[in-house]
């Protein structure tokens, strides 16, 4: 291992859903420790760039819209990636009784199919290099728990528990670590219905022991570390941060 194991320098990054929240921390993150990092989003990821890029980082930015679940088929070959950090995702909301087959449909290929295509298009360069890599899909503390009246995003996020699980189960002896973040209750623009519902956010907070909503930025060190040497031997791993609202 080297004199610095939470060293990204040499790396080259993508982070899907880069253009805000969760994911624009977690590409901040990595550039601080020395990747460069693609800044992927169905919108402009650019304030991110510049964000990267004023801190003294490396950063470019790339479109990529999930609503097709094959959008990264062709974004691996050749261009030297070694981290995939799956955060794009879409939630829908409303009771399960009245859910709809399209508000199922839309979210499943971007939270669930989209990830697994975009993990086999990254494996299969990597494979061909030789070089190993890292993976870390965002999941949710709704891939352990149900939540209420988001059916189909509770459903995507125990999938990409699952699809975590298998890849490591698979691609562990082939150099590439594959494991997952369950995020707590994190002030973006996915959790705003939440907050701005007072007794939803007070119910919440009540459970929560930190006594908080995270921050984008309390994610983003997980991701850093999990692609980094330093957690070369974790994997198929589905870490929550969470400010302890497992443990309660």
């Amino acid at each position: 291992m080297s004199a610095d194991p939470f060293s990204l320098k040499g790396r080259r990054a993508l982070v899907t859903g880069a253009n805000t929240g969760i994911g624009q921390a977690i590409a901040v993150a990595l550039a601080g420790q020395g990747a460069s990092v693609t800044c992927a989003g169905r919108r402009s990821c650019d304030e991110t760039v510049g964000m990267i890029e004023a801190a003294g980082g490396r950063a470019e930015s790339l479109l990529l819209d999930f609503a097709d679940p094959m959008a990264a088929r062709d974004v691996f070959v050749g261009a030297g990636y070694t981290a995939l950090v799956n955060n794009a995702g879409i939630i829908r909301r409303q009771d399960s009784v009245d859910f709809s087959e399209a508000d199922w449909d839309e979210v499943m290929d971007v939270n669930m199919k989209a990830v697994f295509f975009t993990c086999q298009a990254f494996a299969r360069e990597v494979f061909a290099t030789g070089q190993g890599g890292s993976i870390v899909n965002i999941a949710s503390l709704l891939s352990f728990q149900g939540g209420i009246r988001v059916p189909s995003y509770t459903a995507s996020k125990h999938g990409v528990a699952g699809i975590t699980k298998i890849l490591c189960n698979e691609w562990a002896a082939k150099g590439i670590t594959v494991n997952a973040i369950a995020p707590g209750y994190i002030a973006t623009n996915n959790t705003e219905a939440l907050r701005n519902d007072p007794d939803r956010s007070a119910a919440i907070l009540e459970r929560i022991p930190a006594g908080r909503w995270g921050a984008p930025e309390d994610i983003a060190g997980m991701a850093a570390y999990l692609c980094s040497p330093a957690a070369r031997y974790v994997n198929g791993a589905v870490l929550n941060v969470d400010g302890g609202w497992m443990a309660r």
